[in-house]
């Protein structure tokens, strides 16, 4: 399992989504090999590589459902697989770095990650952040399935288009990540009215606690770079609001 070379782990036993595919990206074999080992036994798929390209290649393969991916990889880093992955095809991407450092996590969320873990992590959370993004992978084919009865939502220059899942601001598209743009759905749907996070972690995130509030301010900061800084309000020390531009 060295030099890049993929292996693959199923099991049909675990309760969730039984047809998921996962590819988790980590050149570390330890690692890799105890997180194949979880993830597949919820039922899921699994598919590990251990370098960049060879990230990339099985995503371009497999059209994962999901994905683990380590900031720190040989080759090419995790920020450029990430960039890849999300040019050939939009997927759910929860990003590993080592480092607990704010930056870094507003840049992986720019380049198309949907979440992120620190290491050291333990391995119940990393199952249950990857289930909420298989829950939101099931809730936006549904959505689109719906789509014909969701108009646009408009607000000021802003255009979100939730049956093709596209947002403009003005003429030009703005390319969000799939939990980006719920957020922002979530957002703009009550304009002017402040959503607390643990609103936004249960509703956008399926998460039950309050434990990732810090994901959420990342996302936010990603939207506002994205889409302007004057769009949200911040409600210190409680959440967040849409504030529809003029025009």
């Amino acid at each position: 399992m060295q030099d890049g070379r993929m292996t693959t782990t199923s099991s049909g036993t675990a309760q969730g989504q039984q047809h998921a595919t996962v590819l988790v990206v980590e050149d570390e074999p330890a690692i890799a090999t105890a997180i194949a080992q979880r993830l597949s036994a919820e039922g899921w798929r699994v598919e590990v590589a251990r370098d960049g390209l060879s990230g990339v290649d099985a995503a371009a393969r497999l059209h994962p459902d999901a994905v683990v991916l380590d900031v720190m990889l040989p080759g090419i880093d995790g920020l450029e697989v990430c960039r890849r992955i999300q040019a050939d095809h939009p997927t759910p991407i929860l990003m590993l770095t080592a480092r607990d450092d704010e930056t870094d996590m507003i840049i992986g969320l720019g380049v198309g990650a949907d979440d992120y873990m620190t290491k050291p992590f333990s391995m119940r959370e990393l199952v249950a952040r990857v289930k909420a993004l298989l829950r939101r992978v099931e809730r936006a084919a549904q959505a689109a399935a719906s789509a014909p009865s969701d108009p646009p939502l408009v607000a000021g220059d802003v255009t979100i288009d939730r049956a093709q899942r596209r947002v403009h601001r003005g003429t030009e598209e703005v390319h969000l990540t799939p939990t980006e743009f719920e957020l922002l759905v979530m957002l703009a749907s009550s304009p002017k009215t402040v959503q607390t996070r643990e609103r936004l972690l249960a509703e956008v995130w399926d998460w039950a606690d309050a434990s990732g509030t810090r994901t959420v301010d990342s996302h936010i900061k990603a939207l506002r770079r994205k889409l302007g800084p004057e769009l949200i309000r911040t409600v210190h020390g409680v959440g967040y609001a849409f504030e529809p531009p003029a025009g």
